[in-house]
């Protein structure tokens, strides 16, 4: 692979908005998904200081559920981190420290329905846990294995 685009645009191709998920190299010392953390981008950014540009990422972080895999599936799942009145967990990061892109999948529970106007666009927003899709291509296998 010789590039990669993780986009952050309210509107993405005149429709709905779009805000990519990122893996964060968080602690390389440590094997797989157990150094690495997970977050949606929102505003790519940058300033100067001093003479120097400083490029920036604004961020929702995602906790890993558990210190394991979930068992039926093998997939590690995270949860959106958000304060105690359910605002989002946002942080500025340096863009250096993101990894590679990151894709979550919903986790459906089957005592809840599903609406039926749910589109793609809106799956980050309402589900409250998702499973980090190792499979979706083999770098991802390779950096969450």
């Amino acid at each position: 692979m010789r590039r990669e685009y993780i986009r952050a645009a309210p509107t993405w191709r005149n429709g709905h908005a779009r805000y990519d998920c990122v893996f964060i190299n968080a602690q390389p010392e440590l094997p797989g998904m157990r150094g690495l953390e997970v977050a949606r981008i929102f505003l790519f950014f940058s300033f100067v200081h001093l003479g120097v540009s400083y490029p920036c990422a604004l961020i929702q972080w995602f906790s890993v559920v558990g210190d394991e895999p979930e068992n039926e599936t093998g997939l590690w799942m995270v949860e959106p981190e958000v304060h105690d009145d359910d605002r989002p967990y946002l942080a500025v990061i340096h863009l250096e420290s993101i990894f590679r892109a990151a894709h979550l999948i919903p986790a459906y529970r089957t005592s809840h329905f599903v609406r039926r106007s749910l589109t793609m666009h809106d799956t980050l927003d309402e589900f409250k846990f998702f499973y980090v899709n190792r499979y979706a291509d083999h770098h991802t296998f390779e950096i969450t294995s």
